[in-house]
């Protein structure tokens, strides 16, 4: 691991985005269980990654407050 980011929406910690050795690509290392779906998947940088992660973490939040 060369490097890594933090992630988190609205306070939320929801895992971290890591830098893989000799690849152009970050991996994410999914924390919070709302999206779990996206545990270990790779983005090509963390602005792609970031939206990814928000947009199912609020998609998730928004499911669970309607029912």
């Amino acid at each position: 691991m060369l490097n890594s980011k933090v992630i988190h929406v609205n306070g939320v910690f929801l895992g971290t985005a890591i830098m893989n050795r000799g690849m152009d690509t970050l991996r994410f290392y999914a924390t919070h269980e709302s999206v779990r779906a996206l545990h270990n998947t790779c983005m090509p940088d963390l602005l792609a990654l970031y939206c990814q992660v928000r947009r199912l973490f609020n998609n998730s939040r928004l499911t669970f407050q309607s029912a």
